[in-house]
């Protein structure tokens, strides 16, 4: 298998709706077994991001961080869903111990927030999404968010060169 040159994109995202609409606009562009890494501070947008992508793969229900059961799990049109957010992670050790693999063994999507701290154990991603707040420039200017997309495989540089925004 051959694997893409590293795509990357930056996106200016002006508002949490504009977060949540890059979400479901991924998620028709990348189908499973996908891996997606969600970076930035907290506050980013990391969960607006996660909700909008589970809405695009067909989720109606509330979408709350996993920050203290660290995964939830989604089942949607015969899809398994993995929203796994690392934050409170002590050791990447802990992610074999609650069944990591078990999870990418399947033909699912697979959601990680704050990946940086699962070391090793996680897997390489198809598409990485670093987000961070962006001051604005004048006072009468509303805060947004910039958003880096990197692709980490083929169907990460598909799902970036399939943009339309």
């Amino acid at each position: 298998m051959t694997t893409a040159p590293h795509s990357t994109v930056d996106l200016f995202l002006p508002d949490e709706a504009a977060t949540e609409h890059l979400g479901g606009v991924l998620a028709a562009r990348l189908l499973p077994p996908a891996v997606v890494f969600l970076r930035g501070d907290l506050g980013a947008g990391k969960t607006t991001l996660s909700r909008g992508l589970l809405r695009g793969l067909g989720h109606s229900g509330s979408v709350k961080s996993p920050t203290y059961t660290i995964v939830e799990p989604y089942e949607l049109d015969g899809v398994a869903v993995y929203h796994f957010d690392l934050y409170r992670l002590g050791d990447p050790q802990e992610l074999d111990y609650l069944g990591l693999r078990d999870y990418l063994n399947q033909k699912a999507f697979v959601m990680f927030e704050w990946p940086e701290r699962g070391g090793a154990f996680l897997p390489t991603a198809d598409l990485t999404i670093e987000l961070s707040l962006e001051a604005p420039e004048t006072d009468t200017d509303m805060p947004g968010r910039r958003a880096r997309l990197i692709s980490g495989s083929d169907l990460g540089s598909s799902a970036i060169a399939q943009l339309s925004l």
